[in-house]
């Protein structure tokens, strides 16, 4: 009987939550869920320098926003705890002993000066840059006595000098490695703390991982890492490398040229729900070819076969397509909690339900809501008086004056004050008066809303009430005779 999947994330809390940690732990946990295994979250602060507990905070907050939930982790716990790295350090520091006990690790004390003139003369050289192993045969006595006087060290992994590395991806196929090409890796820096290569090494086979799934970038790290395993006597887990997020022009994606932090995409209003299905695009396909779908078709649905190793494009187009569609799939009170989840007050909620019919298709993001719906709450509008006018055609402005005069007769002493109503009597009054309907209706919007482009009119009339439309329409004529 084969062991229970268990996979994990191991985020580095240095800034912001990136997308590209979410996309990783999307795929993670789809198939941690559809195997019936765990998901871990364990989180790599060995870099002392950068690493924060905001961060850190971050990522729990914006993982969980998306519904990424872990069974392990520092916040839930666990059988395999700590999983902060910065927690793990003796573990570390024991198991490197074995290592060079073992002859799979040896002490460097290399000084940075040294190591930059060395990098320099093969590239002057045209030589891939590796370590040189100027350490790799210092006896045994003399390692000793530089670690008894204090002088600082490293310690690198022993990598052979010949032979092949390889490994077989669970989306690539075999990939294999020439030794000579694989760097002798440090493993426990000068501070004492390790490198990503051997905490992921070391925590990964103390926690139970069977798969590793990780971005491409990591290819090149794998034979490392495999032979790690090798020179602990351990098995390694099975690997699958998923294609990087790209920038339209190929390019890994960067803040540079689009936004990679999560909390920048809930800031803008995008639903949790979008970007996970936005996420799980990028490279993944439903089998019926669906593109709007639901974190439990992902689990469903999971196979590394349905993955595409070619690196998907980040569209934002796309994603803000994707997130008007779930927008539109709320209903009106499910619209207006999401509101007041984004930052509207709680007193809104009413109001929120009623306008959510007229917004839900024209909002791409929630953050869009505000400037379209700014009108109902205004004292006053602000608008120059000529964008009342049509812009073709001979209307002056005495007769907007009277077409809007017309307007306040025609509706004050409706007997219902609701939207077909309204129209109806609005359709009436342009043909009566010979106004084009198009330009009628554009002179009434701006009167009643200050904008050229808002929900329904007459929807949005019928919710401000009609004392306030007539008082608007009241202004703009006055406006009219007086300019």
């Amino acid at each position: 009987m084969s062991a229970p999947v268990r996979v994990r994330i191991a985020p580095s809390p240095t800034g912001d939550p990136h997308v590209g940690t979410a996309y990783v732990a999307l795929f993670n946990l789809a198939f941690a869920r559809q195997q019936g295994g765990h998901f871990i979250l364990r989180i790599e602060d060995t870099d002392q320098t950068r690493s924060t507990r905001e961060s850190e905070t971050q990522i729990f907050e914006s993982l969980r926003w998306l519904g990424l939930l872990w069974d392990e982790g520092p916040d839930v716990g666990g059988p395999h705890g700590p999983y902060r790295q910065s927690e793990r350090t003796a573990l570390y520091s024991e198991r490197c002993g074995e290592l060079i006990a073992r002859g799979g690790a040896y002490r460097c004390f290399c000084t940075a000066e040294r190591l930059d003139a060395v990098r320099k003369a093969q590239e002057a050289a045209k030589q891939q840059p590796k370590y040189d192993g100027h350490c790799r045969e210092l006896p045994r006595v003399e390692v000793e006595a530089r670690v008894a006087r204090g002088e600082p060290s490293v310690i690198r992994l022993r990598v052979p000098a010949d032979g092949e590395t390889a490994f077989t991806d669970l989306l690539r196929g075999e990939i294999r490695f020439q030794n000579r090409v694989v760097d002798d890796q440090v493993l426990i820096k000068s501070d004492g703390f390790p490198t990503y290569h051997l905490a992921n090494v070391v925590d990964d086979h103390a926690m139970g991982v069977t798969h590793v799934m990780r971005a491409e970038e990591w290819i090149a790290s794998t034979p490392k890492h495999i032979l790690l395993y090798e020179a602990f006597g351990w098995t390694p887990p099975r690997f699958a490398h998923l294609p990087l997020l790209r920038n339209a022009d190929r390019s890994k994606i960067s803040k540079r040229k689009n936004p990679t932090s999560l909390l920048w995409y809930r800031e803008q209003g995008y639903l949790p729900e979008t970007l996970v299905n936005f996420l799980a695009l990028q490279g993944f396909s439903m089998p019926d070819g669906a593109e709007v779908f639901a974190l439990d078709a992902v689990v469903k649905n999971f196979s590394f076969e349905r993955i595409n190793t070619a690196g998907p494009v980040f569209d934002l187009e796309k994603l803000d397509w994707l997130n008007g569609v779930w927008i539109r799939s709320l209903s009106p009170a499910e619209f207006a909690e999401r509101m007041i989840r984004f930052g509207r007050p709680e007193k809104d909620r009413a109001f929120l339900v009623a306008v959510a019919p007229l917004v839900q298709e024209r909002l791409r993001k929630l953050s869009e809501f505000a400037e379209l719906t700014d009108f109902f709450s205004k004292d006053a509008l602000e608008y120059p008086v000529d964008s009342l006018l049509p812009k073709k055609g001979a209307r002056t402005k005495a007769d907007v004056a009277d077409a809007l005069e017309s307007f306040r007769g025609r509706t004050r002493d409706l007997a219902a004050y609701e939207a077909p109503a309204i129209e109806a009597a609005c359709v009436a009054d342009s043909e009566r008066l010979g106004w084009k309907k198009g330009d009628y209706f554009m002179a009434l919007r701006v009167a009643v809303t200050g904008k050229a482009v808002t929900p329904p009119l007459c929807e949005s009339m019928v919710l401000l009430g009609r004392e306030k439309v007539d008082a608007r329409v009241s202004e703009a004529i006055r406006r009219l005779r007086s300019a």
